[in-house]
Parts: structure tokens; C-alpha cells; sequence
């Protein structure tokens, strides 16, 4: 029982050490450094985003994020080239994105006067190519951010958001392009399918239900309320899929371009060796003054303990 006891005291010990060193440890990531003298560059904590570090930025008085500039950009169109000094790749933005929407609202007008499904067509490409500038404008900018660091976190994480997979390609692990990819190709293939079924069901269910044209199809109308439902339960699962997985390669592209710094020795080992533990130890845990005020020197104290000593080596 003594044993038992002695042991019970050690894993104590060393449980109330290891959570001092956790603490240690946590307190260590919520120091604040910031000691409000650097006008420069903010803590990303702090905000998300700033007006005042984003107008800094452009009028070049100070650095800004690029996710403020992004952020900023998205509705500001051109900031990011400012920002960077590109002045001559203004007027082929703004050009690009003007011309779009201008064609784009000329052959609405003409398709909604005429009823020609060419007009309706060219006023579709014309609104996408606009979009399509806006875009590379983001895009552009995100690429010609400079920066020191190396896969940067915040580029990775804006490449994959404005093409998926590219934030993968820039951090240098390509394998993983085709698995995203895949799994979004696969996500849209079947959210394509599953809501033209759907479509389709709801159809017929609707022909099979009007009390103003006889019905006269092979399907009843419970068999297409049933596989109505399905497909569009079907599709919802699509949309969820195809969202996870782009959002898990964003965050995929983020992470990994900061752990880009964190270095693991390949030597990597366990040692595991039995243990005698003295009583002259866990008293030494517990703050013992003297050998005097140590019960294992009196008759009848605690008796040595066995156990396990692991080591971790890495």
C-alpha cells in the first residue's frame, strides 16, 4: 500500500510539473509585444481590417497586410496595383472592366427590345469578361506583393481563394493539386446531375398534380415526389461537399505555407527503461528542506517504487 502510495505521489509530481510548463508555454504565445511604437505594421489580432492602414498603404505613408489589400481592393478596384506602384496597369483594368459592363448593358437593352437570345448571349460574355478583369486585378495584385518570408502565409492563402489549388503549387506541394481538384470536380459533377434530376421530378410532379392538363406519363405523381426529394436532398450534399473541400484547400494553403519554418529532426526515438525510484526523489519534489524532515529516514517510512522511465528524443 505504502508503494502504491509512493507511486500515486510521483505521477502527481510530475502531472503538476508538466502543467506548469503548459502554462509556461501558453503564457509565452499571449505575451504582447507590441510596444505601440511601430507605425508600420499593426498585430493581426488586433483587427481584420483597417481603413486607416489601407489608405496608409495606398498614399505609400505605410505597410500595409495583404489582406487588407485585399480586402480593400476587392471594392476599391486597382488599390492592390497602387499599392505596388503598377500605375500603367490602371487604365487596362479600369479599360477592361469598362468596356465589359458597357457591352454588357447595350446588348441587355437590345435582347429585352428585340427578344434575340444572341443579344441575351453577348451580354452574358460581355458581364464575364468584365468579372474576369476584376479578377486578374486581385490576382495580379496578390502576385506582385512583395515580400521577405517565403512561402508567404497570406499570398498561399489568396491564391487558393482566387484559384483553387494554386496556393498548393506555391508552396511547393503539387501532389496535392489533383486531389483537390478531383474532389471539386467530383463535388460539381454531382451537384450538376443531382439538380437536373431534380428539375426533372419536380416536373413531372407538377404536370401529374395540375388539375388543368390531364397526365398521361409513365411516372405517378408519388414516385416523382419521392425521387424529388432525393435528388434534391442529393444536391444540397453536393453543395456542402463542394464547399468543404474548397474551403479545406484554402485552409490547407494557409497552414502549411506557416509551417514551412517548423523544423523535425529526422531522430526521432523512444527510450524505455525500467525504474527504481527512491524515496529521497519524490521528497526532493515535494521541497524537503533537510534529510531530517524526509520520512524515509525513520523506521516504518515509504519503500523504494518501480516503474517506467520513457524518454522522447526528436
Amino acid at each position: 500500500m505504502r508503494r502504491l502510495r509512493h507511486i500515486l505521489l510521483v505521477l502527481i509530481l510530475l502531472a503538476a510539473g508538466t502543467e506548469a510548463s503548459a502554462q509556461f508555454k501558453e503564457d509565452a504565445f499571449h505575451q504582447n509585444y507590441d510596444t505601440g511604437q511601430d507605425t508600420t505594421a499593426q498585430d493581426t489580432s488586433k483587427h481584420l481590417f483597417s481603413f486607416k492602414e489601407y489608405f496608409g498603404g495606398l498614399a505609400h505613408k505605410r505597410q500595409a497586410r495583404i489582406g487588407t489589400l485585399f480586402g480593400g481592393s476587392t471594392i476599391i478596384i486597382g488599390g492592390m496595383q497602387i499599392y505596388n506602384k503598377d500605375y500603367w496597369k490602371l487604365p487596362i483594368i479600369y479599360g477592361g472592366i469598362g468596356t465589359g459592363i458597357g457591352l454588357g448593358v447595350y446588348y441587355g437593352q437590345r435582347y429585352k427590345a428585340t427578344g434575340d437570345q444572341k443579344f441575351r448571349t453577348g451580354s452574358i460574355i460581355a458581364y464575364s469578361g468584365a468579372a474576369l478583369f476584376w479578377w486578374a486585378s486581385l490576382m495580379d495584385g496578390t502576385a506582385s506583393y512583395k515580400s521577405s518570408r517565403k512561402p508567404h502565409p497570406g499570398k498561399s492563402t489568396l491564391y487558393s481563394i482566387l484559384l483553387p489549388g494554386l496556393g498548393q503549387m506555391y508552396n511547393g506541394e503539387y501532389w496535392k493539386v489533383p486531389i483537390y481538384w478531383g474532389a471539386l470536380m467530383g463535388s460539381t459533377y454531382f451537384l450538376v446531375n443531382n439538380h437536373t434530376n431534380y428539375i426533372r421530378y419536380k416536373r413531372i410532379h407538377n404536370e401529374a398534380t395540375s388539375p388543368d392538363v390531364p397526365y398521361t406519363g409513365p411516372i405517378s405523381a408519388e414516385t416523382a415526389l419521392y425521387y424529388r426529394n432525393v435528388f434534391r436532398r442529393y444536391r444540397d450534399y453536393s453543395i456542402v461537399a463542394l464547399v468543404g473541400f474548397y474551403l479545406l484547400q484554402v485552409i490547407d494553403a494557409n497552414v502549411f505555407a506557416y509551417m514551412q519554418d517548423f523544423e523535425l529532426s529526422d531522430d526521432l526515438s523512444v527510450h524505455i527503461e525500467p525504474k527504481i525510484y527512491s524515496p529521497l526523489e519524490a521528497y526532493a519534489y515535494s521541497g524537503a528542506t533537510s534529510a531530517v524532515s524526509v520520512p524515509a529516514f525513520s523506521a516504518g517510512g515509504p519503500s523504494p517504487g518501480v516503474g517506467l522511465s520513457i524518454g522522447l528524443r526528436f
